[in-house]
């Protein structure tokens, strides 16, 4: 059973929200201005809150990328209540996904998780894996889902991931770049694996953290802090399966780039007869973002301490701009200019045999021009078709009337 609700969850007439065993799997986000309170403390006071699920990062987005939480001991004086706090980011192979006891023992779960428009995203598989639980086990546990607008808004970038590079970071079919809501993304994975519990979808239009505050006002992640992150995450989340810095460990991750072997790119332009980095016949043009050159040390994170020449790129207002096929670029040219620059090596997940960027790139055909051994005009035309043929498939689970589209 599936139901699309406009009214606020804690306006739901439903008995089993005022008097039965709730679950909530949440983090920081999900605090709403007109309570003053998180949804923990509400459900808390309610006295229906039995257990709190929290994802990658912890309960308020403490913990920094692949932090593993075994102990909960921190959160105990979070409420006055006794309330059982369990992360499904641990150290065992269940990571990502609660115990089918940890279910069966509750008589609703209510999800509140701020997407960032992603697939590399692991709230996406944090929830897949909790319906793939409910659906497998025939589990028949109402799930409510407050649904949140997407900060990358309804534009769609790269190709569907093939199922050999499915991973904790990507789910087989969904877009690099998927344009739906956090609640349209469960709805997918509800029709796909043709499951029976009750789902129930709380429009994002009916709760006024969605009204009167924007999606990144509360930053989902210690790595997502601002407004223009999610435009460039992407194209610029692919160095994390490089010896290049995405720009973690400063203030602007994902916006910034670089690594101490990239100096020798200082003098390019005047060899190769470039005016500047803007030129607009340069290798790294694009009419979407200034690149600026300049410095910076991360305080953590790969080359901790040490000085990186990097690039930190600047949106154009008013412009469309391709996050995913500009940093496929930008990292071919790498590849191609500096000597020292790398693919990490070995597998990233127990169990897969594959390497990260391998994981995030999830085609065969993008690995490849990385490694230098197809065109981009053939990788444009390839992601053309794929966003095409996407935006077809997301039609029938979209929620909303505003439309996915393409930057053309």
């Amino acid at each position: 059973m599936f139901s699309f609700r406009t009214s606020p969850l804690l306006e739901q007439p439903d008995s089993v929200l005022r008097s039965g065993k709730v679950a909530l799997l949440c983090n920081q986000a999900s605090w709403h201005p007109q309570t003053g309170e998180y949804l923990f403390e509400t459900l808390s006071k309610r006295g229906v809150l039995k257990r709190v699920f929290m994802p990658e990062h912890g309960l308020f987005g403490e913990l920094q990328d692949q932090v593993k939480l075994d102990g909960t001991d921190a959160y105990k004086s979070v409420l006055a209540q006794k309330c059982e706090f369990v992360s499904l980011y641990g150290s065992d192979e269940s990571s990502l996904s609660a115990h089918i006891g940890q279910l069966k023992d509750i008589d609703a779960l209510i999800i509140e998780l701020q997407d960032v428009g992603a697939r590399y995203y692991t709230f996406n598989s944090t929830i897949f894996n909790i319906f793939k639980i409910l659906k497998n086990e025939g589990i028949n546990l109402p799930v409510y889902l407050i649904d949140r607008t997407n900060p990358m808004g309804r534009q769609v970038e790269g190709t569907m991931l093939r199922e050999e590079y499915t991973s904790f970071i990507g789910i087989e079919g969904l877009l690099h770049r998927h344009g739906l809501t956090i609640g349209e993304v469960a709805n997918l994975f509800y029709n796909e694996l043709n499951a029976k519990f009750p789902l129930h979808i709380i429009s994002y239009a009916s709760e006024t953290i969605s009204r009167e505050m924007l999606p990144w006002s509360i930053p989902p992640s210690p790595n997502i802090p601002g407004l223009f992150t999610c435009h460039f995450y992407t194209g610029q989340c692919l160095w994390e399966g490089t010896n290049v810095s995405e720009g973690r460990g400063t203030t602007r991750p994902f916006e910034v780039f670089g690594a101490p072997f990239m100096e020798s790119l200082i003098n390019y332009n005047s060899s190769h007869g470039y005016e500047n980095w803007n030129d607009t016949s340069h290798p790294l043009y694009d009419p979407s973002v200034y690149i600026r050159w300049h410095r910076f040390i991360p305080q953590f994170h790969k080359f901790a301490g040490e000085s990186c020449f990097g690039f930190h790129l600047h949106p154009i207002p008013g412009t469309q701009y391709h996050s995913l096929a500009h940093n496929l670029r930008i990292m071919r040219f790498t590849a191609d200019n500096c000597k020292e620059f790398a693919f990490r090596p070995g597998k990233y997940e127990a169990g897969n045999d594959k390497t990260a960027i391998e994981l995030l790139l999830g085609d065969p055909l993008l690995i490849n021009y990385l490694q230098g051994n197809e065109e981009w005009e053939t990788i444009k035309e390839e992601m053309k078709k794929e966003e095409q043929k996407w935006i077809r498939k997301a039609r029938r689970v979209m929620l909303y009337e505003d439309q996915l589209f393409r930057c053309k």
